[in-house]
Parts: structure tokens; sequence; C-alpha cells
């Protein structure tokens, strides 16, 4: 676990306490609704990752057993493996992209003493699901 620099006063200040999950509130109105600890930004990012990630892979396993309507029969019994391997892809991609950011924006708050707004790791989750649509798509080009 990171510890805080030394020449940080008061970090985290006195009867800090963690906010509870989806509590996205901005710190200048509310300084007990920031993330201090590694731990804190860590988790918050990898949770936003997975329910984003979550989402979009939902959205795309609609779409592959939509084009599917008017298939045979027997094409169908295979399809149920479609939301399962999905969720399996999703889960393990947000595993990965939500643990490197959480653990990346965590250190650079914490080595510049700074709070983190709670809406940082749900805007980090937002990037990594983004980036995942943009390089999905193959880029047609040459000279």
């Amino acid at each position: 676990m990171a510890t805080t620099p030394s020449d940080c006063h008061n970090y985290p200040p006195e009867g800090y306490h963690s906010p509870k999950f989806p509590s996205l509130c901005w710190p200048p109105q509310d300084s007990y609704c920031a993330l201090y600890t590694l731990w804190d930004s860590w988790r918050y990012t990898l949770l936003w990752t997975l329910i984003l990630y979550a989402m979009f892979h939902v959205g795309a396993t609609g779409i592959a057993l939509y084009m599917q309507i008017g298939k045979p029969r027997s094409v169908w019994k295979y399809l149920i493996a479609v939301p399962l391997v999905y969720a399996l892809v999703a889960g393990a991609e947000a595993l990965f992209t939500g643990s490197v950011a959480g653990l990346l924006l965590g250190a650079v708050y914490i080595s510049g003493c700074f709070q983190m707004p709670t809406w940082i790791p749900f805007i980090w989750g937002w990037i990594n699901v983004l980036i995942l649509i943009v390089s999905s798509f193959t880029i047609q080009g040459g000279l």
C-alpha cells in the first residue's frame, strides 16, 4: 500500500472515512466526499470500469443476438454462449484496465497530496470504455 509523502500535512484530514460507493459529489462543496487512499481510488476506478464495460458489452450482446433473428432454430442453441463469453471478456478487460488506471491515478494524486474527487474514477471509467470502442475499429489508410 502506498504511503503518503512526509511533507503532506493533514493528509488525509482528521476523521476521514471512505465515501460510500456511487457518491458522485464535488469536494469544494463536500470535503468528506473525496478519495485520499490508493485503495479507494483503485476500488472506485475498478468498479466504475466494470459497470461501464458491462453496460456496453450487454449492448453488444443484444446487437449480436438481434442479428440472428430469422436464422434456423439449430443456430439458437449455440447462442446461449454469446452472453457468457461477452461477460467473461468484459470482466477480464475491465479488471485489467480499471486496475491499471486506478493504481496510476491513486499514485499521482497521493504523490501530489491532492484530494481526488469521486468524479475522476467515473470519468476514467468512461475513458477506458471509449478507448475500447475506438480500438475495436480497423484503421483503413495508407500512403
